[in-house]
């Protein structure tokens, strides 16, 4: 049953997007922020589209996200079903057995599974953040470097305020 609501799910996304598309694509004028990055969707659906769907399916928000998009932007539904129905199967199997063994593991005692599964979500959550916080303090000292500013010639409170 999990397997035939994810599957039902992806494609009710999808056609919701598929809806939307032309709408969206309406407000996006060319040349504009929002037309560009509908554009770079549409490629990497085209090139990566398989991959990145049945990967999204295992992230939270993300699955709505490249669902809702693939519909938008045109990605093939003969193409997307098949990623989906892949999608589906792997993501129901997978938690059916995770909820099988830690059944299994925390029978006697739910109260260790309960704050197992928090303490990793609380881990996971604290990782992610660590490595957004590191790329976008990377991604700024590029970008200072590329520029050529190092900062040698900036006043006292030049380097305070940004």
């Amino acid at each position: 049953m999990a397997t035939l609501g994810a599957f039902a799910g992806d494609h009710t996304s999808y056609l919701i997007g598929h809806l939307a598309g032309p709408r969206l694509y309406g407000w996006a004028r060319p040349g504009s922020r929002r037309r560009a990055a509908l554009d770079r969707a549409s490629r990497l659906l085209a090139a990566r589209g398989g991959v990145l769907l049945v990967t999204a399916r295992y992230v939270p928000g993300l699955r709505t996200a490249v669902t809702l998009t693939a519909g938008a932007v045109g990605w093939p539904l003969r193409r997307f079903t098949p990623f989906a129905a892949l999608a589906a199967l792997t993501w129901a199997g997978w938690s059916a057995g995770i909820g099988y063994v830690g059944g299994l593991a925390f029978e006697r005692d739910p109260l260790r599974g309960l704050l197992l599964g928090l303490g990793l979500a609380l881990a996971l959550a604290a990782l992610g953040e660590g490595l957004r916080f590191l790329l976008h303090r990377r991604r700024s000292s590029d970008d200072t470097t590329a520029s050529g500013d190092t900062g040698a010639e900036r006043t006292p409170t030049e380097v305070g305020a940004g």
